[in-house]
């Protein structure tokens, strides 16, 4: 499908060049020329951009409007390469795995339960295990990256799954979860991003971008990401810590400081976007993010 559409995609732009490159020298107005770049992921965690499509764009009614050559192309395009999404059906164990992801987004944070309550504490132990804790409300917590003495208060943007996906990650991978807690890859901006408020966003970016509040994704990312799912009951949690990852070594090619934390979450989402779009994607192992994990 995606080479299929790679190539009417480039007939289109061929076809349509001289007609552009006609209009532009019929039109003696300003020209402007706008240039999009995306970020693709590199193994060496290097970001670079590359050069994905020239719009021109005169300063005239020529190109603007429902009429527009490229616009009208394009949109058709896009809603029959979306079409696909509307409607598919799911294996029994994905629908079933799919229900029980969405059930767990659904849980808030609640700080008088036991079971959250136990589940901070088991997040401390495994962050500073040679540290005791002196309560659920301590400053010892901003160590962690919570914005106050209190992180149930940071929980109110998702969930307890936010609170389960760093516990997953802490479990899972400890060198990588060490590694970014305490910031010991690259050259560190004055002004670091908070772990634990990073790891919240990274969460709720993950149900957005795959679209889990929906009753089926209706992207391509989220589509995919369900046979990533029938594979593996885990797929999420360990998406969780790959995005996490991937946000890490966006933040270091991109020199970012906290004011930047925004612009490179929605970096690490265009490149999870793109590996999850990958036709040979067919297992979490198989995202080029992955080795990220044991670095």
């Amino acid at each position: 499908m995606d080479h299929e559409f790679t190539a009417i995609i480039s007939s289109i732009l061929f076809g349509s060049f001289f007609y552009l490159l006609f209009l532009l020298l019929s039109v003696k107005k300003n020209v402007r020329i706008y240039i999009f770049y995306f970020w693709s992921p590199h193994e060496n965690k290097e970001a670079s951009a590359m050069l994905s499509f020239l719009l021109f764009s005169p300063q005239t009614k020529a190109m603007v409007g429902s009429r527009s050559l490229i616009g009208g192309l394009f949109n058709r395009l896009s809603i029959k390469r979306n079409e696909k999404f509307i409607d598919y059906p799911l294996t029994p164990i994905q629908e079933q795995r799919l229900k029980k992801l969405q059930e767990r987004i659904h849980i808030p944070f609640d700080e008088t339960s036991p079971d959250h309550q136990e589940a901070l504490r088991a997040l401390w132990h495994i962050a500073f295990p040679n540290v005791a804790l002196k309560g659920l409300i301590s400053e010892q917590w901003k160590e962690m990256g919570w914005q106050g003495p209190n992180p149930s208060t940071d929980f109110r943007g998702c969930g307890f799954i936010a609170l389960e996906n760093l516990l997953f990650f802490g479990r899972t991978y400890p060198a990588s979860f060490h590694r970014l807690l305490f910031k010991q890859g690259g050259t560190r901006a004055t002004w670091e991003y908070p772990f634990a408020v990073a790891g919240i966003n990274v969460s709720f970016m993950l149900i957005q971008m795959l679209d889990l509040y929906s009753a089926k994704p209706k992207n391509l990312p989220g589509f995919n990401f369900l046979k990533l799912l029938g594979e593996d009951e885990e797929a999420f949690d360990v998406l969780y810590c790959i995005a996490f990852e991937m946000m890490e070594a966006q933040w270091l090619a991109m020199h970012a400081s906290y004011m930047k934390f925004n612009e490179v979450l929605q970096a690490t989402r265009t490149q999870l976007q793109r590996e999850l779009s990958l036709d040979d994607v067919h297992r979490i192992q198989d995202l080029p993010a992955y080795n990220l994990l044991y670095l």
